[in-house]
Parts: structure tokens; C-alpha cells; sequence
């Protein structure tokens, strides 16, 4: 699992690999498993819910499929599919029920970006908009699908990593785009951020590091005040590589990896590792409370903050 959607304390959205999709309407007590007629062998990255009706999935690598479903995951839609062998979808995130980004890694050095405003019913191709090449080498992570956070009035940040890492920055829904440096690990395939997450436009916390040195824990995490134009290390970092991240309030934060799961309780200054347990992502309920994480093997739970 690490398509993860918490849409309140009731209605919780997963979404993962051999096509798997599944669904919670009573906070994680009972869930029901969907697969996809057609598309039982796509990896689904991430996922978006409104709620207990209507989700859109996407999965990771060509062809790259877009699909909805409006009544609760009993029928899909294919509202995009894109056969370049060079595709690979990364992250969805939206600002409201019918506007939504979708970015994927480069093809040509230039980021694909694709736009909804009909809650995703159809998809326009606005790669153009970005001007900015990326580097050789540079691409996103679908770890978990939250390389990409939205924000309201058409804010949206992207981060990028592997050979070079970067903060890209629209204020205009996409029209049009600022970038800005990530100095976080970077410089090899594997390294850079994997999870992004804003508590409010100018305070936000990015972390990664490299997932195929889970363990290690050199600058894998960092901290804006700007919005994303420099970000600075915390006292203390996270216990590893971390895909995940997400605030609780203004003081506490969760961010989670293969390696284990930490929180802060002082906005990300200082971490403390509270399990080794592996999950891919975590999330606080948009409307409520619940946290859940969702991981390997198909493992979901939920967190209890006192």
C-alpha cells in the first residue's frame, strides 16, 4: 500500500500494487477490497477521495491510467491513459472537489503536468506551462504520492530528487511556476525527497533521504518558514529514510518509512523514534482526527495520539 487517503474518522481510501483498492466507511473496523475490472495488474500509487462514493487512482508507470469511481469503487472510469513507454505518473493532489495536479517524471527534461477541473472526469496536458527543464537525472518519487501538496486560492508545491533535487511552485494553479533549490540528500537515482507536507503556506517540512539505505539519516529531513525558498535542518532529524510526512497541528508531526516511524511534538525540530515497524505513508484525516499508516503487505493502522 501507498496510495492513502484519510477523508474523516469514518472513510479511509488505500490504494497499492496487483491492482488493489480498498475502502473503510466505519474508521478501519471492516474494510472492503476492490480490483479494478481490466487493471488488476497496475501498481496504484496514490489515490484521492471526497468520500465514501467517489475516489480517483492513479498508477505508477506506461501506460499510466487515470480512473474514477462514483459509486464507491463498484465501477471505474478510464478518464486518461497515456501509452509513452516514457511515462510514470508520481503524485495527485487537489484544492477542491473539481480541480486537481497530476505531475509525472520528465519526458524530454520537461515535467508532465496534467489538470482537472471536473473532479477528474477529464485531464488536460499543461506541461508546457513549466518552462524550467529539469536536470539530467532529475525525476519525482511515487512512494507515496505526497511529493506534491496543494493549497488554497491555486498554491501547489512539487519536489523532485534523484540526481538533483528541487521545490517547484505555482501560486496560479498551475499557469505558471517558480523553482526553488532542496538542499536535501541528493546526487544518486535513489536519493532526494519522497514526502512533502504544509501546515500552512510558508511553514512546511520535506523528507527522504535514500530508500535503499533505509537506516541512515543524514540530511533527510529539512524545514521551510518561506514557503519553500530555503529550507534549513532540524536540531535533531528523523531516525531514516522517510516517505511519508504529515502535521498533526502546528507542533506535532508524524513521518514514517521502511525503517521505522518517528513524531516530533516541536513543528519538526527535534524527533523521537517510536517504531520500527515498515509502513510507505501516513496521513491525518482531513475532517477529524484518525492517523493512519499504510505499508507493505497490504498493513494498515492507525495511530493513537494522546
Amino acid at each position: 500500500m501507498r496510495g492513502l487517503n484519510v477523508v474523516s474518522n469514518e472513510v479511509v481510501w488505500v490504494s497499492g500494487s496487483n491492482g488493489s483498492v480498498g475502502k473503510t466507511t466505519d474508521g478501519g473496523l471492516n474494510w472492503q477490497w476492490i480490483k479494478p475490472k481490466g487493471y488488476e495488474k497496475l501498481d496504484f500509487r496514490d489515490i484521492q477521495a471526497f468520500d465514501n462514493q467517489q475516489a480517483i487512482i492513479v498508477n505508477a508507470g506506461s501506460p499510466a491510467y487515470i480512473l474514477k469511481t462514483v459509486d464507491g469503487g463498484e465501477t471505474w472510469t478510464e478518464s486518461y491513459k497515456n501509452l509513452d513507454s516514457a511515462i510514470f505518473l508520481d503524485g495527485m493532489s487537489f484544492w477542491d472537489k473539481n480541480k486537481g495536479i497530476i505531475f509525472g517524471d520528465p519526458i524530454q527534461n520537461k515535467m508532465q503536468l496534467l489538470k482537472t477541473t471536473d473532479a477528474g472526469k477529464t485531464w488536460t496536458d499543461i506541461s508546457s506551462k513549466l518552462k524550467i527543464s529539469l536536470a539530467n537525472g532529475e525525476a519525482g518519487f511515487a512512494a507515496s504520492g505526497t511529493t506534491i501538496k496543494t493549497s488554497a486560492g491555486g498554491k501547489v508545491w512539487i519536489a523532485t530528487g534523484g540526481m538533483v533535487s528541487n521545490i517547484y511552485y505555482s501560486a496560479d494553479y498551475g499557469e505558471s511556476w517558480q523553482a526553488f533549490k532542496c538542499p536535501i540528500l541528493q546526487g544518486e537515482n535513489s536519493t532526494g525527497p519522497f514526502s512533502m507536507d504544509f501546515y500552512t503556506d510558508k511553514i512546511g517540512v520535506v523528507v527522504g533521504g535514500n530508500y535503499v539505505k533505509d537506516k541512515e539519516n543524514s540530511n533527510n529531513i529539512l524545514l521551510t518558514n518561506d514557503g519553500g525558498k530555503t529550507w534549513r535542518k532540524p536540531q535533531s532529524p528523523v531516525y531514516g529514510y522517510r516517505s511519508g510526512v504529515t502535521y498533526i497541528n502546528s507542533k506535532t508531526l508524524i513521518a514514517t518509512g521502511t525503517s521505522g516511524t518517528d513524531v516530533s511534538t516541536d513543528g519538526g525540530n527535534t524527533w523521537k523514534h517510536i517504531s520500527d515497524q515498515s509502513f510507505n505513508a501516513v496521513q491525518k484525516a482531513s475532517k477529524g482526527n484518525l492517523v493512519i499508516l499504510a505499508g507493505e503487505k497490504g498493513a494498515i493502522y492507525q495511530l493513537k495520539i494522546k
